[in-house]
């Protein structure tokens, strides 16, 4: 068995993979998520100056800079790109058995679209992304339990439509295809009506363009991530990728 079928090569392919896609993902943070971010902020700021500050109350003032912030984003998306590609590489692994008329690069790609689809577009339609200015503190606990929830039911979808997918081999390939997209469709739907709405209503001073361009600009972040996931895993992992690569080098 070639090294490449190994989990051991497929994971430290997909561990490698993630970093570069959480590198990708924290640039973007950093050059398009930051502009609304920035926004936000000075709205919260304006807020708190109109705000009566009672006698003993305790600045609340940030430990590290912006500049610093904005660094350890960067940072922490490259942390989260290894640990999510090291998930991504497991899940590769354990579904190739059921697609494996599709070369690599087209199924890391697929895996990578769907992933995207279940854990970022999903949540962003029910509980899109807000800015800092935007939030009760106090709902904070119960707005990530919500927020996992949704990640998890519709990794489910996902989970469930591979393996519908794998039961309908025997029709054709756009049969086959209509039936589980329409199945997903459904599924999805149904996991929107059945999770409550978000808990916290957004602030009459926060402008509708700065709330949409972060919401916009999270969502492009995790697309970032995600689906560079699945390109950057599927060049690694795809012999034929590897072996053009080789024989290109050979005639130069």
């Amino acid at each position: 068995m070639p090294a490449v079928d190994t989990y051991k090569n497929v994971l430290l392919r997909g561990i490698g993979a993630g970093g570069v896609a959480g590198l990708l993902a924290g640039l973007v943070g950093l050059v398009v998520v930051e502009v609304p971010i920035r926004a936000a902020l000075a709205v919260e700021e304006a807020r708190a100056a109109t705000e009566t500050v009672e006698p003993g109350a305790h600045d609340h003032g940030e430990m590290f800079g912006r500049g610093t912030q904005m660094l350890g984003g960067v940072l922490a998306a490259v942390i989260v790109g290894l640990a999510v590609g090291a998930l991504f590489a497991t899940a590769y692994a354990g579904s190739r058995r059921w697609f494996a008329d599709r070369p690599p690069f087209s199924r890391s790609v697929t895996l990578g679209a769907a992933v995207f689809g279940a854990a970022a577009l999903l949540p962003a339609v029910k509980y899109p992304a807000n800015p800092p200015a935007v939030g009760d503190p106090e709902t904070v606990d119960y707005r990530t339990v919500l927020y996992l929830g949704l990640i998890a039911a519709g990794l489910l979808v996902v989970f469930g439509a591979s393996l519908l997918a794998s039961r309908l081999a025997h029709l054709g390939g756009p049969v086959r295809f209509t039936v589980v997209a329409l199945a997903v469709v459904v599924a999805f739907a149904v996991i929107l009506l059945v999770f409550p709405g978000a808990p916290d209503a957004v602030p009459a001073d926060v402008p509708s363009s700065v709330l949409w361009e972060f919401r916009l600009a999270s969502l492009a972040e995790t697309a970032t991530l995600w689906l560079g996931l699945g390109v950057v895993f599927g060049l690694l992992v795809d012999p034929s990728v590897r072996s053009g690569t080789k024989a290109k080098a050979v005639a130069a």
